[in-house]
């Protein structure tokens, strides 16, 4: 195995990341260049599982008058969708995948198996996580937080469309100040937002590193891995 920092890791992409300009749905090319980086460090031996969201078909605390477990349902299987894309576009670069997802669809993917997803990391396999934590009022960071935990992962990686964390909305104030390092106890006295509270209690509990960083330059995910400065460490 080569110079990485991390062996085992957890990423966690957004589904509008993999809408690209589309701004919805599965744009391909995209994807592509998502996980090109994934199949590289594959290659050198880390090992590496992947929880999708689903903001690219569906925002469950969008969906107004609908019934809060009915909507967060749906937002399950956008994930199903997505996690099934980027399977196919590791596969379509002759990666070795399994999709599991929380909830049962055994014709288009296994069950969640604790067991059986690090035999797969321990079998040189990407794992893709779909369906969340398979139950409704949590959110997708909250499952990347618990599959890390439960796979033991050295770190999360959170891919998302900004370069790290901020004090405020880099978005809307242009003199945001970018964090290098913060801890998770900053993170939930501050109210960040780098994720939910359930999620950062949950890496804090779990004593489980984050790294945001920008989806923009997909390389980042190679550098993350590897150990290099990008992004904001959450400790």
């Amino acid at each position: 195995m080569s110079d990485i920092k991390y062996k085992r890791v957890l990423l966690k992409l957004s589904g509008e990341s993999l809408a690209g300009d589309k701004k919805q749905g599965i744009d391909f090319d995209t994807v592509t260049k998502i996980v090109e980086p994934i199949k590289r460090l594959n290659d050198e031996g880390a090992e590496i599982a992947i929880v999708v969201g689903g903001g690219n078909f569906w925002r469950g605390r969008s969906s107004g008058s609908m019934d809060r477990t009915r909507a967060d349902h749906i937002g399950m299987l956008a994930t199903a969708i997505n996690a099934l894309g980027v399977a196919d576009s590791l596969e379509a670069l002759g990666v070795d995948v399994r999709v599991q997802t929380a909830i049962s669809m055994r014709q288009v993917a296994e069950p969640y198996i604790r067991g059986k997803a690090i035999r797969h990391l321990e079998k040189g396999r990407v794992v893709v996580f779909g369906c969340g934590t398979g139950n409704p009022f949590f959110s997708t960071d909250t499952a990347a937080a618990l599959r890390a935990a439960e796979i033991e992962a050295d770190i999360i990686l959170k891919a998302t469309l900004v370069d790290g964390v901020y004090d405020s909305d880099p978005k809307t104030n242009p003199g945001a100040v970018k964090y290098d390092k913060l801890s998770f106890f900053d993170v939930l006295n501050k109210d960040l937002g780098v994720m939910d509270s359930t999620a950062a209690s949950l890496c804090k509990d779990n004593d489980i590193g984050l790294i945001v960083f920008s989806i923009d330059k997909p390389d980042n995910i190679y550098k993350a891995v590897k150990g290099e400065p990008i992004g904001t460490l959450v400790y």
